[in-house]
């Protein structure tokens, strides 16, 4: 019973700071690596950051470095998407994942599991 609830997502303009939240469920929420991914219309999903379950480790695809920030608090069962600066690339549905237990974590099929989905639009 894994079910993740992304929000956050809005209309924004170019440099422009806006914060994802996901939240989960299940126990053992706390002892999985969590990720961000997001589609763009017509193109492949791709990895934005992952975060290790401690969130001691993270890593983050070379488009969003520098201006991304992946952090939990696994407390409150949360993952959250920290984006300033903001891009008409940025664009894109926006979805939370789960780590499906296996001993890689830096590519998009580790993580197993997904939400719905939350849509960002930076809007030139």
């Amino acid at each position: 019973q894994v079910q993740l609830v992304e929000s956050g997502g809005r209309l924004v303009k170019p440099g422009d700071s806006l914060r994802l939240s996901c939240a989960g469920s299940g126990r053992t929420f706390s002892n999985y690596a969590m990720a961000w991914c997001r589609q763009a219309p017509g193109k492949e999903r791709e990895l934005v950051a992952v975060i290790s379950y401690t969130g001691e480790n993270t890593n983050y695809a070379d488009a969003v470095k520098g201006r991304f920030t992946i952090s939990r608090d696994n407390a409150k069962k949360t993952v959250y998407l920290q984006m300033n600066g903001l891009e008409p690339e940025d664009t894109a549905v926006y979805y939370c994942g789960r780590h499906g237990g296996g001993t890689t974590w830096r590519k998009l099929v580790d993580y197993t599991y997904w939400g719905q989905g939350t849509q960002v639009t930076v809007s030139s």
